[in-house]
């Protein structure tokens, strides 16, 4: 199938689902074409077990799709600049320190306290695994994704405060677990030698070197956007700095969405404010709230239907399941740290960590980072054991994050 066929087959379905979850499940946009896309690929597994060969073309139809591809070399970039170009910087930088240690200790302590207990974990399912690859899911499950928090957060109704907290992490927090990933991958596939001066190294190269490319590219925009007022000519500068930029990063080996998030930071604060017209303020937020929504759905839909191509034991599953509250106490316990040090959030609780605890949301980075390990026996056990952990998070975390602040901001 052509490119063209298969993107056409994938917006079709997301608009027919779009639909759907307007009319019936009246569910918040990205969760309800999950679960549409979730109900489809059980249905068509059940027709296909009843004797008809759509699930094979269903299936067939999806692993064309390189997820890891589609998300981590394309959509990412605009998804992360359209979710940063609405956040208070001056917020960020009320909470940084938190913020700083969530996206850094926080990922790699949860790196290693997941996958260390996982690795223990496995024996009480008759599985086995190399500690390295325990790690490996430690790493790529650790990040909550910015895409499915900034979609799920705007309607949670969280306090200001709060939201910015949860937000400033999740921007930050897969651009480090990527590096982790990366340098645990190495030694696992690659035999590459675990050392602190190489993981230094590999960190300032992606991490600042990816603040620091973002904050180039945020100020060349800032300075075109100055010398025109014209809202097409500067919406395209926009797209200019997104997929060029990101394109840009992976030849230069930074941190591509580090640098769309600083980037997207730096145009939101102050290029709208000092470098566009109110006219171009409103048409560049409307295209790129659109851009966000449309994108939104269509990773949504893809994550649903990887559920055709997913291959799993009935022991699997249940580790599965059982990560489920690993990944979260573990969460809470890495949240809580930086909370009752740093102090930087005023009338902070127990009860604010366990918001910040269940507003983690995990997404389709961990699935696309799963996707992305080399093909092995390995590799299916963590890609299911993910997308087991992913998919509650998105439906039961992300539907009920709401009750959930609601409960922690009351007061006693």
């Amino acid at each position: 199938m052509s490119l063209f066929a298969l993107l056409a087959v994938m917006i079709t379905a997301t608009a027919l689902l779009s639909y759907a979850n307007e009319r019936v499940f009246r569910l918040p946009p990205t969760i309800g074409v999950m679960v549409g896309a979730l109900l489809l690929s059980v249905a068509l597994t059940l027709l296909g077990q009843a004797g008809l060969v759509v699930d094979r073309w269903a299936e067939e139809l999806f692993l064309e799709i390189d997820f890891d591809a589609v998300l981590m070399r394309g959509m990412l970039s605009f998804l992360l600049f359209a979710g940063a170009l609405h956040v208070d910087l001056n917020a960020l930088f009320d909470r940084k320190w938190t913020i700083l240690s969530l996206a850094t200790v926080g990922v790699a302590l949860s790196t290693f306290i997941v996958g260390t207990l996982f690795w223990f974990g496995l024996g009480l399912f008759g599985l086995e695994l190399p500690y390295i690859w325990a790690l490996l899911f430690g790493a790529l499950i650790s990040p909550t994704d910015p895409i499915a928090v900034l979609g799920i957060l705007r309607d949670a109704e969280a306090p200001e405060s709060l939201e910015s907290l949860i937000i400033g992490e999740s921007l930050f927090n897969d651009g480090v677990g990527v590096v982790v990933f990366s340098v645990i991958l190495g030694v696992a596939v690659g035999g590459h030698e675990l050392s602190a001066a190489g993981v230094g190294l590999l960190f300032l190269e992606e991490a600042v070197g990816g603040v620091l490319f973002g904050l180039a590219l945020g100020y060349a925009a800032y300075r075109m956007l100055r010398t025109v007022d014209n809202y097409a000519v500067e919406v395209l500068i926009t797209l200019a700095l997104v997929s060029g930029g990101y394109a840009l990063a992976g030849a230069l080996h930074t941190s591509g969405p580090i640098a769309m998030v600083v980037a997207g930071l730096f145009i939101g604060n102050h290029g709208r404010v000092f470098g566009m017209s109110e006219l171009t303020r409103q048409r560049l937020d409307d295209f790129w709230e659109m851009v966000d929504e449309i994108l939104n759905a269509l990773l949504f839909v893809m994550i649903g239907f990887e559920l055709l191509v997913l291959e799993a034991s009935p022991n699997v599953i249940r580790l599965g399941l059982a990560a489920i509250p690993l990944v979260l106490g573990v969460r809470l316990f890495c949240v809580s740290l930086p909370l009752g040090v740093l102090r930087e959030l005023p009338g902070a609780s127990p009860r604010t960590a366990v918001l910040m605890a269940w507003g983690g949301i995990r997404g389709g980075i961990s699935i696309a980072l799963a996707l992305a390990l080399p093909p092995t026996p390995e590799r299916d056990v963590l890609l299911v054991v993910t997308y087991t952990v992913v998919v509650f998070s998105i439906l039961v975390q992300g539907l009920t994050v709401g009750r959930v602040t609601r409960w922690a901001t009351k007061k006693s």
